[in-house]
C-alpha cells in the first residue's frame, strides 16, 4: 500500500501515526516527525527498514526507558525545531540531559546555562518571580530558593537575604481522640498523621525543603500554587520553628469537629478535628 509522499509499507514499516511509551507516559506523533532530525536517536529508531530489535510494551507501543514528563519538549522540539518553555522552567539542567541522550546537538545548545560574572549557576541558580514588585532589590530580588539552592544565591548575589518574597503558607493537619465516659483524662489521643501545605510552590520548597514530600502534585513550576504537598515528619512544633526561622508569622487558625460513637455498646465517643494554620511573611 501507499503511504502518504509515495512511500510504500514495504520500505518504511511503520504507520503514519506512531504510539510512544515514554517512561509511562504515552505519546501520539506522525512518523514524519520522529524522523525530522536527521541523525537524532529518534531518526535513527524509526528511519530504519525494520522495526525488529525496537522495545515495546505490552499494547505494542515503542518503549523508550526516559523521563515521560520532560519527552513532551523532545517532541515540540521535533515538530518545529523551536524551544518553547513554560515561564520559571525549573527541569532545564534535566532537559538539556534528556536532549543529550536523543542526540539532538542545537536543542542541548539552546539549553546550556548562560553564565554571567555575578551568578555562575546561570539559568537554575536564581528564578525571577513577575510577581514580586520590590523595588531596589533587582539584584537579589525573586529568589527562586529550592533547598541549597537558595543558599548558593544568598551567597552569590548582594541583598539577596533581604529581597525575601512575601506571601502566605497555610499548614494543616487531621487529628482524633477517642474520649471514654468516665473522664477526660481518659481521651486516648492519635499520633498527626500528615502535615499538609498549600500555598506558592516556590516559598513551601524554601521553607520546608527536603522535608516537603511532593509525591502528589510533582513537576509544578515554583509561581504556581499548590493544596497537595505535605511534610515528611509529624510534628507541628517542627513546621512552626522552620517557619520562624523563615521569617513567617501565624495570622490565623481555624478549627472544625466531628463526634461519632466508638461502639453501640459504649458512650465512648471519637471526635476527629481538621485544623489550619494560616502564616505570612512580610
Amino acid at each position: 500500500t501507499e503511504r502518504n509522499g509515495g512511500i510504500s509499507g514495504e520500505e518504511v514499516p511503520f504507520p503514519e501515526i506512531i504510539e510512544l511509551n515514554v517512561g509511562g507516559q504515552v505519546y501520539i506523533t506522525r512518523y514524519s516527525t520522529l524522523t525530522s532530525v536527521p541523525d537524532s536517536l529518534l531518526w535513527e529508531m524509526f528511519s530504519r527498514k525494520s522495526a525488529k530489535g525496537l522495545a515495546r510494551d505490552t499494547k505494542g507501543r515503542f518503549f523508550v526507558d526516559r523521563d515521560g514528563f520532560l519527552f513532551r519538549y523532545i517532541l515540540d522540539y521535533m515538530r518545529d525545531q523551536q524551544l518553547v518553555l513554560p515561564d520559571h522552567f525549573p527541569e532545564r539542567g534535566r532537559l538539556q540531559r534528556e536532549a543529550e541522550f536523543f542526540n539532538l546537538p542545537e536543542l542541548v545548545k539552546l539549553l546550556a546555562p548562560k553564565i554571567s560574572k555575578q551568578n555562575s549557576l546561570g539559568d537554575e541558580g536564581c528564578q525571577s518571580d513577575p510577581e514580586d514588585s520590590s523595588p531596589g532589590i533587582d539584584s537579589g530580588r525573586n529568589l527562586g530558593s529550592l533547598g541549597a539552592a537558595a543558599a548558593a544565591c544568598a551567597s552569590l548575589v548582594p541583598g539577596a537575604m533581604d529581597g525575601k518574597r512575601s506571601g502566605f503558607i497555610t499548614i494543616g493537619y487531621r487529628g482524633s481522640y477517642t474520649l471514654g465516659r468516665d473522664s477526660h483524662t481518659d481521651a486516648k489521643f492519635r499520633r498527626v498523621a500528615r502535615i499538609m501545605v498549600c500555598g506558592k510552590i516556590s516559598l513551601a520548597k524554601e521553607v520546608f525543603g527536603e522535608t516537603l514530600n511532593e509525591s502528589r502534585d510533582p513537576d509544578r513550576p515554583p509561581e504556581r500554587y499548590t493544596s497537595r504537598y505535605y511534610l515528611k515528619f509529624t510534628f507541628l512544633e517542627q513546621a512552626f520553628d522552620k517557619l520562624a526561622d523563615a521569617g513567617f508569622h501565624m495570622v490565623a487558625c481555624n478549627s472544625t469537629g466531628t463526634c461519632a460513637f466508638a461502639h453501640e455498646q459504649t458512650d465512648d465517643k471519637i471526635w476527629t478535628s481538621y485544623t489550619e494554620y494560616v502564616f505570612y511573611r512580610e
